[in-house]
């Protein structure tokens, strides 16, 4: 599933293209999305302008005028393809092409192979949406803060690998750069969150060291342009490159690359996920 950075991305990716354009037409697939469309979707959006993109941990928020604003999650395998210039009339719909707004000039076209993901239209602060109103801080941001943390982590007898992929805790998130930034902080992800927090609810050291870990992880991976595995890639069709990064996960029996440790890299499941660590080097 895209994380954070893969979103993001797929956001800078996207709002060259389409801010200030006007959607002159609206085409959707007869195959229904993990959520159905909104009431009169397309009659909606229709001749609005797309004002701005931004993008609410693994949400894309397409702000239009007259108030309107388009959620989309793009769950397992969802990805928007920019087609413009000769390539328009060249372009085949595909089956899996669900989504397609034609403007002037060009389309956008959300495909999603999978059908795990969904499009939304709310109007008005998306903010307040049930799908956005319970998410926590992300990271990069202010909000995320050791200090913050230690209140949320203090007696908490939950897994910390399991209490970093809860979206109301830290939103945006996912299970390759929770793996990714426990190993650069060197704890083990079975910890309990409470072993982080000192009797006085005080921060211990190493969550000072895994919040900086966190931040470093997801800038890194939106520097390389996130991280293409199997359905993930870019707007314009290019791949991501952090996976070539990656010191754990999907590393199995594979050395720790960190200098003299010969450990090998293993997995265990955690609520149903991989969990990829170093036995030697997280703690």
């Amino acid at each position: 599933m895209p994380e954070l950075p893969e979103v993001e991305t797929v956001k800078k990716g996207l709002e060259g293209f389409v801010v200030n354009k006007t959607i002159k037409s609206v085409e959707f697939s007869d195959k229904k999305l993990r959520f159905p469309y909104s009431r009169k979707f397309g009659k909606k959006i229709l001749n609005k302008t797309i004002l701005n993109i931004d993008r609410r941990a693994k949400y894309l928020l397409f702000y239009l005028s007259e108030n309107y604003v388009i959620i989309a999650h793009l769950g397992m395998s969802g990805t928007f393809k920019i087609v413009k210039g000769r390539d328009i009339k060249k372009y085949k719909i595909s089956k899996h092409d669900h989504m397609i707004l034609y403007f002037d000039d060009g389309l956008l076209i959300y495909n999603d192979i999978r059908r795990f993901g969904y499009i939304l239209l709310t109007a008005n602060c998306p903010d307040k949406h049930h799908l956005l109103s319970s998410l926590g801080p992300e990271p990069l941001g202010n909000e995320l803060n050791v200090e913050a943390l230690a209140e949320i982590f203090k007696g908490r007898k939950r897994s910390l690998k399991n209490t970093l992929l809860d979206q109301k805790i830290i939103s945006g998130l996912g299970n390759i750069y929770v793996c990714e930034a426990l190993f650069r902080s060197k704890i083990l992800p079975t910890k309990f969150t409470s072993e982080l927090v000192k009797k006085n609810g005080m921060a211990k050291k190493k969550l000072y060291d895994l919040v900086e870990s966190i931040n470093e992880v997801i800038r890194e991976a939106i520097f390389f342009g996130g991280s293409s595995l199997k359905d993930f890639h870019h707007a314009d069709g290019k791949l991501g490159y952090f996976q070539n990064k990656f010191k754990v996960y999907g590393r199995e029996n594979e050395s720790c690359l960190q200098p003299e440790c010969k450990a090998k890299i293993k997995r265990i499941k955690q609520s149903n996920r991989s969990t990829f660590y170093c036995p030697k080097c997280q703690k």
